[in-house]
């Protein structure tokens, strides 16, 4: 089974604001190693805490927060940013 990949709205906002060589580099990544993918869990790391359920992609200094949704198959990219700020 392939996953769909939806963007909510905050991530929408998100890579309109980075500047567009990033915002590229990110959709590029986007579209090769998660839309489509068979096991989006291989290329990401599994968050714990206070977004625990939650998984994160890293894409040079960016990451990329996405909820997998496995009764859907389906991954919600929830945002993205730098990692100094990501997590705050």
């Amino acid at each position: 089974m392939k996953y769909d990949v939806e963007y909510s709205k905050t991530a929408m906002d998100t890579i309109k604001k980075i500047d567009s060589s990033t915002s590229k580099i990110i959709r590029n990544w986007i579209e090769k190693n998660l839309i489509n993918t068979e096991n989006p869990r291989i290329k990401g790391k599994a968050l714990t805490g206070d977004l625990k359920g939650l998984w994160h992609y890293r894409v040079g200094d960016y990451r990329i927060l996405t909820d997998i949704q496995g009764n859907k198959i389906g991954i919600l990219i929830l945002d993205m940013g730098h990692r100094s700020k990501i997590y705050l």
